[in-house]
């Protein structure tokens, strides 16, 4: 009995020494390489710290400056910056794109709508104030054309656009992060091709209404009256008022930086760096929204705003009342020979607009 207990105890002792000599086998192998990594960690970190004590520097911060400062490397992939790894710029283009542009954009665009909007409601539009019959030829119909042409586009482009811009804080919350991507898959294409259709129709436009834009000095009394808002009496203007030529120079200056700043993001592949690119796109949204907050103020003048003044872009006449009232000048011009102030001309009739 004794000597049976014996054994079995003699058995259950060698079993532990298995099970601990197991135990210590795999802990050993789990913990020398780690040893060996916290041993050659140490050493490195020694040879840094007497490195950066020797130089002042630190070899890895260093390192990494570098690399957050665009340095090039090696690769063997081929292509623009292919061998920069990080180009830190990114974020600061992605802040100021979707911080500043984005908020002081809605802001000036938004604004400007809510400020024709209360002024509407408060004061309305410029009304006529009173009908001659008689007609005057304002608009050829190239140039009523070449207008709706490009007013046309430019608000697809606006819509498509603004759209891209403002998509993530407006429409995803609306549509869906899915509703959006497809609408995004849309607007893109549409968007880019649109855009070289309507950057030729603007070149002609300003190209060919240039000599009615520019400045004289019975401007400044314009500008003085607000174009009539202030004061009784309506101050002089020739074919483009001082407000129309304002828009028209925005037109020349913000649209030649839309057009050469969405030429740059159009064509990626002609060597442009990561940095003229975020540029261009910097560049592209603001003229964008310049423009657009300009179309909207446009837009209402040329309709609500002034009353008779639509007739003109569609028929391409106005009342010759409604050129005394809103361009004296012009139609003084007119009368003293210079162009032809007359009745609705028959059907097949027509006039050259004044130059």
């Amino acid at each position: 009995m004794n000597q049976s207990r014996s054994r079995m105890t003699h058995r259950a002792g060698r079993m532990r020494a298995m099970l601990w000599s197991i135990v210590l086998i795999a802990a050993g192998a789990m913990l020398l390489p780690l040893t060996a990594y916290v041993w050659t960690a140490a050493v490195q970190a020694q040879e840094t710290s007497a490195q950066a004590d020797a130089d002042g520097k630190n070899p890895r911060s260093e390192y990494w400056r570098d690399v957050r400062d665009s340095d090039s490397g090696y690769t063997a992939v081929t292509g623009p910056e292919a061998n920069i790894l990080i180009q830190s710029r990114g974020e600061t283009w992605r802040e100021l794109r979707n911080g500043p542009v984005m908020i002081i954009g809605a802001i000036l665009v938004l604004g400007v709508i809510l400020a024709v909007l209360a002024y509407h409601l408060m004061h309305g539009g410029f009304k006529l104030e009173h009908r001659t019959g008689r007609k005057v030829l304002r608009w050829a119909v190239s140039d009523r054309v070449l207008h709706w042409y490009t007013a046309t586009l430019f608000i697809v482009l606006a819509i498509t656009g603004l759209s891209l811009l403002w998509g993530r804080a407006v429409l995803i919350p609306v549509l869906g992060k899915e509703g959006f991507a497809v609408w995004a898959g849309i607007a893109k294409p549409v968007h880019d091709y649109l855009a070289l259709a309507f950057a030729a129709g603007l070149i002609v436009m300003l190209l060919k209404w240039f000599h009615y834009n520019i400045p004289a000095s019975y401007d400044l009394e314009w500008i003085k009256k607000a174009g009539g808002y202030l004061g009784d009496s309506h101050p002089p203007a020739g074919f483009a008022n001082a407000g129309e030529k304002a828009y028209y120079w925005t037109l020349v200056f913000a649209g030649t930086a839309l057009v050469v700043s969405g030429f740059w993001l159009l064509f990626p592949n002609l060597g442009f760096d990561r940095a003229a690119m975020q540029n261009a796109n910097i560049v592209h949204g603001v003229s964008a929204l310049i423009l657009t907050a300009f179309v909207c103020l446009h837009i209402y003048l040329g309709t609500l705003g002034s009353e008779g003044a639509l007739e003109g872009m569609i028929t391409g006449e106005v009342d010759e009342g409604w050129a005394r009232q809103h361009h004296g000048v012009w139609l003084d011009e007119i009368q003293q020979g210079h162009g032809e102030a007359r009745h609705e001309a028959p059907p097949g009739r027509s006039a050259e607009a004044p130059t």
